[in-house]
């Protein structure tokens, strides 16, 4: 799978205060934002074990890391893993419960103990969407109203409403439903990710759920993200090629190829799903009509 090396600091077991979450981050050639996110997570009062997943950076990442932060458990898998690499980085925690984090985000102080909270009065729960606040000025992301308001309401065994949604830099999953379902699928890339992982903790008993109490950092650099619309779209069409049914796979397909005629992300969006199908058709399996149900009534009420 690749290199792994864990640092000399104390390892989770010899702590006598067991973390009950870790973190993983993946980045890729964006070492001074990765360096500055791991300082702050250094510093938070749960002191979690975090594992950096190098995505193939060229930019002198990874030594950086082991220079500044040498008890984080660093993972250089060789290539660029997308967000896969959230999962690899989860199998190689020991933690119960993992968050994730971005290069550019972190966790308020006390957001993981509170996490931790609700994943142990809740047994169902598998995966915890928190509340995010944007740049130094705190704005909230609107993502938190949205997921705040969703129409699929509170089930009376979840802590928050369900969701089909998340930021990926603004969750934590209980680590054996994350494992179970196999993360995040290694077809997609980042941007868009985070339905697929949803629907299938969904279709697997698990509940999604947003809480607003907990909450995450975000602070992006506000440059340019290339490619990002294109990589969005064909995520989202990959997911109904994955999951849907095949007459709605057959929609979004049609759709995305009438948009190609005069948008140039679709065009891209299009090739690049053309190129994937293949795997995708080979690893399809449609969601039971439950979760489907779930689906259809977000997209109708958006």
């Amino acid at each position: 799978m690749g290199a792994e090396e864990r640092g000399s600091g104390p390892s989770p077991a010899d702590r006598a205060d067991r973390p009950r979450v870790g973190i993983v981050v993946i980045t890729r050639n964006r070492c001074t934002s990765l360096l500055r996110t791991l300082d702050r997570l250094a510093r938070l009062p749960e002191r979690p074990p975090v594992a950096v997943v190098d995505n193939g950076s060229t930019d002198g990442t990874a030594d950086a890391v082991r220079a500044r932060h040498p008890g984080v458990c660093l993972l250089t898998p060789g290539r660029n893993l997308a967000a896969a690499g959230r999962t690899h980085g989860a199998a190689s925690l020991g933690t119960p419960y993992v968050a994730f984090s971005d290069d550019d985000s972190w966790w308020e102080p006390g957001a993981l103990d509170r996490a931790a909270d609700l994943f142990d009065a809740h047994p169902r729960l598998g995966l915890l969407s928190a509340a995010t606040l944007v740049g130094p000025e705190r704005h909230p992301d609107p993502l938190n109203a949205a997921m705040s308001n969703s129409p699929l309401g509170r089930e009376p065994d979840l802590p928050g409403r369900s969701v089909l949604g998340f930021l990926a830099c603004a969750a934590v999953v209980r680590r054996a439903a994350f494992l179970q379902v196999g993360g995040f699928h290694p077809l997609l890339g980042v941007g868009g990710e985070e339905q697929l992982l949803a629907i299938d903790l969904e279709a697997r008993g698990w509940g999604v759920a947003h809480c607003p109490d907990v909450v995450a950092r975000h602070d992006p650099d506000g440059l340019p993200r290339p490619g990002r619309v294109a990589r969005m779209r064909c995520n989202a069409l990959l997911t109904a090629w994955l999951r849907r049914p095949l007459r709605q796979a057959v929609v979004q397909s049609a759709e995305l190829a009438l948009d190609a005629r005069n948008d140039p992300q679709a065009r891209r969006a299009l090739a690049d799903t053309a190129r994937r199908l293949p795997a995708a058709l080979a690893r399809r399996h449609r969601v039971p009509a439950r979760v489907e149900k779930r689906i259809r009534l977000l997209e109708t009420s958006s």
